[in-house]
């Protein structure tokens, strides 16, 4: 029998399923029925309806358990009613499914002073896989008007919780904006409304809901004609997510970046938009788990162990969420001014030489080029707080000559897996010394990563562990001046399954449900599950995809102490809810492939929507061989990551950008100049997100979410509210048919005015040009840029003068102001300015910021923050205006008459040679024209 069109995979295909509901199986029988794959579990009946087969066949209880959810589905969009849960048997597409329905009912409610508690006892029911709990306590907290929590936990029994804490008041708000409600009729559920409307954002009451030991699953409706956004980490193919049986799996695996399977890190989290309106949910837990979305529209949520622990955020608009989100797991991390500059590196130089030379090649074109980094072949085998004293014998002294010469910053990479087998090796005798490592079976865990024997993994659930881990980047900083660390490997990866000898079999390296997730057991390319972390008291089987998590808390104290105090920056692999405020991110080893270039805005944009914005995919792709034109319209795109880096793998091309010749030289230089120029706005919106939570990199419905249009752009995105960005993602491209929202823009090149609103527009873009639009109402300071509307009016730039521009020489040139104005004829925006490099200054208010106001004739500015003496000598340099129109006949600053032009045609004023009124930026600022 044939597959439908576009099946490729039987990966999703579960045992006994039909070919109407079985979207990816291949290799069916001649009956149109997926074959059995070896579940590891069996023993619950099923009887085939179908004409061809009428022979009784035992199947997986994962089968059972998804069909119990996807029945009721089914059952629901023909009767809009439950199936009793008490009904023996249910017949749905040929199969029937025998007494699988857990019941709970409401054995008491009352007040609390954080809110509510509900208690729960199980009425029967038979469990999928083992005895549902007893007895469930629901714990609500009105923890803000905005933030509401629901905790369901097993009453009698203790179970695994994420070991961070969400802050919790100790009363409830006063004035939520939600309401919650609970049921038992058939099963229990709870909804939550949003009171302002009546809209109901989270329903139950359609769910299978279990808990057991092993299995917990629990849905939810989604407002009919909604957008669903999230769930991680994943390459998804598109930005809102496909309702039509859906199914992703959450567990840290080494993987490099597939469709629609788990890789690096988890985050249980999602954004619903439903007409003017968005909330968020992130539900906390560590385990194994799985999603699954169904046309109707819902989502049901499957873990195998913890709790569930719902937090529910209730925006309304898109940044409102992410704010409300971060201000939960914690603000974004505010990355040094210095790691915004353009960043290189390679995972195969193979000696100092190549390295020099690619430096030098960077050089001779003039690309602004700010951070190299060192993989793991500058270290002495693979092995950590080492460095190959052969084919990179000056190393040290080469960092140096980064550092002192050419105003670069330089990052090492760290992998966890710490070498057991060589001798005179610190890392490991202090580890065994400390007792740092994961343990299984009462001994250490063994395993097998990149150096060429056999490895243990750090615990940093373990106080001691910080201890020795900064020890360790401390003693290596005397070696090698490092100015940030790259942490790699962390999910924690390994190349064995488990550890050397394996895994026993035992309930938790072979549980009875297993997740969709890669592998046949989940000890797949890990340690094993059953290891045990933090002397004893948490099992890996529980906090597997924390380890990244927990490495990143560490690592940035070890980190500051060892570069002396200063801010620098973390760069991890794994990641999980929280660690924003730690470290950034990179969208892992991906592919010079042409589609790559459109997932990475995706991937890119969802880390901003979950509280990460420092994120970049590698530029030009980590694997496979890049093309000329794919690498020139990737750095195109890549100037424009927050994290902007060029990464490829072992044994791949070369692909920096000077590496083709000196057209793509050219237009790499050109495209990262207009980045350079941006970077005070880029900062500006860093401290933003780090006080706030806001986003960086934001898709347009972030601003847009009253344009339905809107919803499903995702390769165009923008920089704060105002800066979008329309690159070509496809080969031979000459042309992007771009978006535009319903507000005024303004083309970056020309400042002139762009036609379309709430409609589509070709651009023009040939390979030399990468088209760049700005909204009104916003004003940029750069080092020298641009806007659009809604407040954040004045645009900072900063001119580009030096051949070679690293941002420490960047920083000390004068500074220039983009206004775009909006319809009617106003524009605002803010410019924050700091050391760039010290630790706190927002909390410390150690900073400038000042804000800016524009209309017709009139830009001034207002100092709010003046703590920052750096300021003193920074002068404006030139103001450009866009959509002025009416003629100008002169301009003061200041009450100096200035030089300036204006075309009429454009609508552009441009004032030039402020720098010669010597007026700082500190000095209020008053143009008349």
């Amino acid at each position: 029998m044939e597959c439908p069109t576009g099946v490729s995979s039987k990966a999703d295909c579960l045992v006994g399923e039909t070919v109407p509901s079985c979207s990816k199986c291949v290799n069916k029988d001649a009956c149109g029925y997926c074959p059995d794959e070896t579940p590891a579990f069996h023993g619950a009946s099923i009887t085939n309806m179908s004409t061809a087969r009428r022979t009784p066949k035992l199947i997986s209880k994962e089968w059972i358990a998804t069909q119990m959810w996807r029945q009721s589905q089914k059952v629901l969009v023909r009767t809009e009613v439950v199936y009793g849960v008490q009904h023996p048997t249910k017949v749905s597409h040929g199969v029937i499914i025998q007494k699988i329905i857990t019941t709970y009912a409401i054995t008491g409610q009352y007040s609390t002073a954080k809110g509510s508690r509900v208690t729960l006892s199980y009425q029967g029911g038979s469990g999928i896989f083992s005895a549902p709990a007893t007895s469930l306590t629901v714990d609500v907290e009105y923890q803000t008007d905005d933030r509401l929590r629901v905790k369901i936990y097993d009453t009698n029994n203790a179970r695994f919780e994420v070991p961070f804490q969400i802050p919790s008041p100790s009363a409830k708000a006063s004035n939520p904006k939600y309401s919650i409600t609970f049921g038992d009729t058939p099963n229990f559920y709870f909804k939550v409304t949003r009171n302002s409307n009546g809209e109901v954002l989270f329903d139950s009451s359609l769910s299978g809901f279990t808990f057991e030991d092993q299995f917990i699953q629990i849905g939810t409706k989604l407002p009919v004609g909604s957008y669903l956004y999230g769930f991680g980490e994943t390459e998804h193919h598109s930005l809102y997510h496909d309702m039509n049986w859906k199914k992703y799996g959450m567990w840290s695996r080494d993987n490099p970046p597939d469709n629609d399977v788990n890789i690096y890190g988890v985050h249980p989290y999602y954004t619903v938009v439903s007409g003017v309106n968005t909330h968020g949910v992130l539900i906390l837990n560590s385990n194994a788990q799985d999603v699954e979305m169904s046309p109707l529209p819902y989502v049901n949520f499957r873990t195998i162990g913890g709790i569930l622990d719902f937090y529910f955020f209730l925006g309304p608009t898109p940044e409102d969420v992410v704010s409300q989100y971060t201000e939960a797991v914690g603000r974004p991390y505010f990355p040094p001014y210095w790691s915004l500059g353009f960043q290189l590196s390679r995972w195969g130089y193979g000696s100092q030489s190549v390295l020099k030379s690619t430096v030098d090649r960077m050089r001779s074109y003039q690309i602004p080029y700010d951070v190299q980094y060192g993989d793991i072949d500058y270290m002495d085998n693979q092995r950590d707080f080492t460095y190959d004293q052969v084919n990179f014998a000056g190393l040290p002294a080469y960092v140096n000559t980064l550092h002192e010469s050419y105003g670069m910053k330089y990052i090492i990479i760290l992998d966890p897996c710490i070498d057991i087998t060589v001798s005179n090796y610190p890392a490991y005798e202090e580890g065994m010394t400390e007792n740092i490592w994961v343990q299984n079976a009462g001994a250490p865990a063994s395993a097998k990563v990149w150096p060429p024997g056999t490895c243990y993994f750090p615990d940093y659930f373990l106080a001691s562990t910080q201890s020795w881990w900064t020890k360790q980047c401390s003693d290596f900083h005397n070696v090698i001046d490092y100015d940030g660390l790259w942490i790699d490997m962390n999910e924690p990866a390994n190349f064995v399954d488990g550890t050397l000898d394996g895994c026993p079999y035992n309930t938790y390296n072979n549980p009875p449900y297993k997740p969709r997730v890669l592998g046949s057991v989940l000890a797949e390319k890990t340690t094993c599950p059953d290891s045990t972390q933090d002397n004893g008291s948490q099992l890996h089987y529980d906090v597997h995809s924390l380890y990244g998590l927990s490495q990143a808390i560490q690592t940035v104290p070890a980190m500051r102490t060892a570069i002396g105090g200063k801010r620098g920056i973390v760069i991890s692999r794994s990641t999980f809810p929280g660690i924003g405020q730690y470290a950034g991110h990179w969208l892992g080893d991906n592919w010079s492939k042409w589609s790559n270039l459109a997932y990475s805005i995706i991937g890119s944009l969802e880390f901003n929507m979950f509280g990460i914005p420092y994120i970049g995919a590698d530029i030009c792709g980590f694997n496979l061989d890049a093309t000329e034109e794919m690498c020139q319209r990737w750095m195109q795109l890549g100037a424009f990551y927050t994290f902007s880096r060029n990464h490829n793998g072992l044994n791949w091309k070369e692909q920096d950008p000077a590496v083709w010749g000196p057209e793509l030289a050219r237009v790499s230089r050109e495209t990262l100049e207009i980045r350079y120029s941006l970077l005070p706005y880029l900062y500006t919106l860093f401290y933003h997100s780090h006080l706030s939570g806001s986003t960086v990199m934001r898709p347009l419905f972030h601003e847009f979410y009253d344009d339905e249009g809107s919803m499903t752009i995702d390769r165009q995105f923008l920089w704060g509210p105002a800066f979008m960005i329309s690159p070509v993602l496809d080969e031979g491209a000459v042309a992007v048919n771009a978006y535009f929202p319903n507000a005024k823009w303004y083309d970056y090149y020309t400042g002139m005015s762009v036609s379309a609103r709430g409609s589509y527009d070709l651009l023009s873009a040939p390979l030399t040009t990468f088209p760049c639009t700005s909204e009104v109402d916003t004003s940029y300071p750069l080092k020298s840029l641009l806007s659009r509307h809604s407040i954040e009016g004045a645009m900072k730039y900063q001119e580009i003068h030096s051949t070679v521009p690293p941002i420490s020489f960047v920083r000390q040139n004068p500074m220039g102001l983009i206004v775009a104005l909006d319809d009617y004829r106003h524009a605002e925006g803010d410019l924050f300015w700091d050391e760039g490099d010290t630790v706190d200054t927002i909390e410390n208010s150690e900073f400038f910021y000042a804000t800016f106001i524009a209309d017709q004739n009139s830009l001034t500015s207002s100092v709010v923050e003046d703590n920052y003496t750096g300021v003193n000598s920074l002068v404006w340099g030139t103001i450009q205006v866009y959509g002025v129109s009416s003629s100008v006949s002169g301009v003061t600053v200041n009450g100096n008459p200035a030089t300036y032009s204006y075309d009429i045609a454009r609508q552009v004023l441009e004032v030039t040679n402020i720098d010669t009124f010597g007026i700082t930026i500190n000095t209020p600022l008053n143009v008349l024209w």
